[in-house]
């Protein structure tokens, strides 16, 4: 079992536990990606990006694990495979923007 899979069962172990999975729609955890982006960026408001860094970087871990767990998570609930769609959507953006030759 592949590490990203791994991680998606551990975060659904740790949600099954706390029978938080009728909670875990695809809207809801779509909202709270949302969320906990926004909280990920109040960390940068009003400061260059070093200040921020320098000021909060615990804080900014943490709201980057929990950017993550309910990305893979809403992956889980759409039956997605994490590695498929990146790699996909990275040989898109290729296309969409190709390396310049000058």
């Amino acid at each position: 079992m592949n590490e990203i899979k791994q991680l998606i069962n551990a975060i659904n172990e740790f949600r099954d536990e706390r029978g938080w999975k009728p909670h875990h729609n695809p809207k809801d955890l779509a909202i709270s990606l949302s969320i906990e982006a926004a909280e990920l960026l109040e960390d940068f408001q009003w400061k260059s990006s070093e200040e921020a860094v320098e000021q909060n970087i615990e804080n900014i871990k943490e709201e980057i694990a929990d950017v993550f767990i309910y990305g893979l998570m809403l992956c889980s609930e759409l039956d997605l495979d994490v590695e498929t769609i990146i790699k996909d959507k990275i040989k898109k953006n290729g296309l969409k923007y190709p390396v310049s030759n000058s």
